[in-house]
């Protein structure tokens, strides 16, 4: 999708045209110009701009963000740096790889390792094995500087809870993707069946990792789960939480773990292990390619509220 086709982007110059405001796109409508009148204001990408850069550059770190919310007493999945060798002045001389067999063997169920600073799902893979922690970390190293390692969770549910001064502006569960038996057809038949052949090629692996039989035939209404990571690029759909116990756990832990770094604005990513909540990700930049396809209202209340702010705040120094 080109980047001048984002929702953000559209309704960035939608609020602006409203309110008379100057719009400038550059970097192909990755970098957004905001201005008149004195008013000079850039977002960049997903990052509306009302993050200060330090909490920014912490909420895309995994491991950093893991480490303050520890020491502020906020449940979250503990991330791992390991900093690629070739970055040889911050790589301990003992190397990486007796760490990882480490935590390898600290859980015997696996371990996640994923880009320190990616997002999207991108390079993330499970090891059980020393092969697969060697390959996936090879993968990471050859096109990142560093790497988190995150022990290997039985995830029930994740949730995903955008905030704006610590208030939820939106929260929802992403339902991974699963397919029904029919009692005749194989686990490769409904997914041949339903799946387009580019998306096909990227399952199969990961399903043949987990163990998962394809010649099976599942019996009628059986469901299979088709992927063990809950990223909505990967196939996940959003569903909006109506009040409830989840919803209220979530929308707590998510503010306390954003009060913890300073974020203004955000998404918080909340997963639920044998019912407790605990902090797994934040994202200092608010995506919501796939959630706009379901609500789009919603979506874009959200960016005008956040948008809101960036002039109130812009009124206040003036």
């Amino acid at each position: 999708m080109p980047y001048t086709e984002r929702v953000i982007v559209r309704v960035i110059k939608d609020y602006c045209q409203q309110r008379g405001i100057k719009v400038e796109q550059r970097l192909d409508g990755w970098l957004v110009v905001l201005h008149g009148g004195g008013f000079k204001h850039f977002v960049y990408g997903y990052d509306i701009g009302l993050n200060s850069a330090v909490v920014h550059r912490i909420a895309n770190d995994k491991s950093a963000t893991a480490e303050l919310l520890s020491a502020e007493g906020v449940a979250c999945v503990p991330h791992t740096l390991f900093m690629n060798p070739k970055q040889f002045k911050y790589t301990p001389t003992a190397g990486n790889w007796a760490p990882m067999l480490a935590l390898l063997a600290e859980h015997p169920s696996g371990v996640v390792l994923k880009p320190n600073e990616g997002t999207c799902g991108y390079l993330v893979a499970k090891a059980t094995s020393e092969l697969e922690l060697e390959q996936a970390a090879s993968a990471i190293f050859a096109v990142q500087q560093n790497l988190a390692i995150a022990p290997y969770l039985d995830i029930e549910r994740e949730v995903r809870v955008v905030l704006l001064d610590r208030q939820p502006q939106v929260v929802y569960e992403k339902m991974r993707p699963t397919i029904a038996g029919d009692g005749e057809r194989s686990v490769l038949e409904l997914l041949r069946a339903r799946l387009p052949l580019e998306r096909l090629a990227v399952l199969l692996p990961a399903l043949a990792q987990s163990g998962t039989a394809l010649d099976a035939v599942l019996p009628q209404g059986q469901k299979l789960v088709l992927d063990w990571r809950h990223n909505l690029d990967l196939g996940a759909q959003p569903e909006l939480l109506s009040d409830g116990p989840v919803r209220t756990a979530s929308v707590e832990l998510a503010s306390r773990a954003a009060a913890a770094i300073g974020l203004r604005f955000g998404a918080v990513d909340v997963i639920f292990e044998q019912g407790a909540p605990r902090i797994l990700e934040i994202n200092s930049g608010v995506m919501m390619e796939s959630l706009h396809g379901r609500y789009p209202d919603i979506v874009e209340a959200v960016y005008r509220a956040a948008l809101d702010q960036v002039l109130a705040a812009s009124a206040r120094q003036n």
